[in-house]
């Protein structure tokens, strides 16, 4: 299997308000960026769509490290957090909703068609890639502002 790394960031200006997301696949020197955003969003949900949006550009199966600054992201994946929200009809608690369910279930289906790592970078705090993510998620968000 081809050894990808994907870099994501999602952004919001106001949250919720008009969101954007940052997304650098690379294979060995081959780079792809993406972004995109939304109008109404939050920044979990930016977050989340970064990686789906990288996850969904692969073409066949790969092993892939997924490189975030989002601690609702990787803990809901790590800790097993989003797979028991599913199997309880998406809620967190007896009386909680989980939130974003669509996006989370869309995302553990990618999970599985991948062998998928997570790490953890520190955000805003000089990582090239994820600086280069925020920026895409912040240039996406200028073209979703009302």
């Amino acid at each position: 299997m081809k050894q990808v790394d994907i870099y994501t960031d999602g952004a919001c200006s106001g949250n919720p308000g008009p969101g954007g997301w940052g997304t650098i696949l690379r294979f060995g020197d081959v780079e792809r960026e993406m972004s995109g955003g939304e109008r109404e969003t939050t920044n979990n949900r930016m977050e989340l769509t970064a990686v789906i949006e990288g996850l969904s550009a692969l073409k066949e199966k790969c092993r892939v490290t997924v490189h975030s600054d989002s601690k609702y992201l990787i803990d809901a994946v790590e800790q097993g957090w989003a797979v028991r929200w599913r199997k309880n009809g998406w809620m967190r608690t007896n009386k909680d909703k989980a939130l974003n369910s669509d996006l989370w279930e869309r995302l553990l289906e990618l999970l599985a068609q991948h062998s998928v790592k997570f790490e953890w970078v520190k955000g805003h705090a000089g990582h090239p890639e994820n600086e280069r993510c925020d920026r895409l998620a912040v240039g996406a968000i200028e073209r979703y502002r009302r």
